[in-house]
């Protein structure tokens, strides 16, 4: 398939969807590239991928779902995150977004629907990255200092609270909180997320790649001085995983989504920020109206609010820790 150009994401906006694409993305501080196949010749597919800036182009947003199922049912769901993409965009708390996206999966598991999924939340200003792991594929990290791939991990504390069920796929139970953690992403370091056609995919010799077929793979990709290019390790990664076997990615849909840290903080023009003052006016205003969308306000956290103004109190943020 052809890839379109990169395209920089406007304050207040919310891209994203379940059908074929191959498409990079800036943001404030991050680069992007998404690469998403529906199964066989479908128009959409069960993988839906989303990415939000808000108001100040400060936090973006980061959300790629494995549904089960496939067709009319899961574009009626991906029509559904959306609605809930936009009226988080601008908070830099994701913890109720996720409580909301299970909600909406156990409404929906009646019909034997749920959804793997991470989502992840990055501020510019610190550049801290939250992520949270709900029964998806653990997402491998790059660490530009030390020129190496590994999977992202994190051990939950001992205690009670650790006792209950956690990080299980959305819809299967209903549970309030999902656990999340942070980490610092250094200018060049990567985040890569992906469906589980990849790890499901099998080595020349007939066996399942796994997680430590894939972190071989990825490995063993070169990487060039000047880093990750995240279109190039892509193609190069889903073309070594076709190179093992003809069938690899040819009987599920397959999505990879990668960020990058640029370490360029979020510039806009006066006119790209009016525009985002009128979009969120528009939402405001549509808000009123019985039955509409509630209104993309922001949290009350001081580094959002006052980080707004003063940037020293956004660069003192720290994500929820468990």
């Amino acid at each position: 398939m052809e890839t379109a150009p990169s395209q920089k994401m406007q304050c207040m906006e919310v891209w994203g969807g379940s059908q074929l694409t191959s498409q990079g993305m800036e943001f404030g501080g991050l680069d992007a590239w998404v690469y998403s196949k529906p199964f066989g010749d479908a128009e959409r597919g069960g993988d839906v991928y989303y990415a939000s800036s808000c108001a100040t182009g400060r936090i973006t947003r980061m959300l790629l779902a494995d549904v089960s199922g496939h067709g009319k049912g899961v574009a009626a769901t991906a029509t559904g995150l959306r609605a809930l993409m936009r009226r988080f965009v601008n908070r830099l708390d994701q913890g109720e977004f996720v409580g909301l996206l299970n909600r909406e999966f156990s409404e929906l598991s009646q019909d034997g629907s749920f959804a793997t999924a991470v989502v992840t939340t990055f501020f510019a200003p610190s550049n801290r990255l939250t992520v949270c792991n709900a029964g998806h594929p653990r997402p491998l990290r790059y660490r530009a200092g030390q020129r190496e791939w590994s999977f992202l991990s994190h051990e939950r504390k001992a205690g009670p609270a650790a006792r209950g069920p956690q990080n299980i796929p959305l819809g299967m139970i209903a549970i309030s909180e999902y656990e999340q953690f942070d980490v610092e992403l250094e200018e060049g370091d990567c985040l890569l997320t992906y469906t589980d056609a990849l790890i499901e995919s099998n080595d020349a010799d007939g066996e399942m790649l796994g997680e430590p077929g894939l972190l071989q793979l990825i490995r063993a990709l070169d990487v060039p001085e000047t880093g990750v290019d995240p279109r190039q390790i892509t193609e190069s990664l889903l073309a070594a995983i076709s190179a093992r076997d003809a069938a690899n990615l040819t009987d599920d849909d397959v999505t990879v989504l990668i960020v990058r840290a640029n370490g360029r903080q979020p510039r806009y023009s006066l006119g790209e920020k009016l525009g985002a003052m009128a979009r969120f006016a528009g939402a405001a205003f549509r808000s009123l109206k019985p039955g509409a969308e509630r209104a993309p306000f922001p949290d009350s956290s001081l580094p959002n609010m006052g980080g707004a103004l003063i940037p020293a109190l956004a660069r003192r943020w720290r994500a929820p820790r468990d």
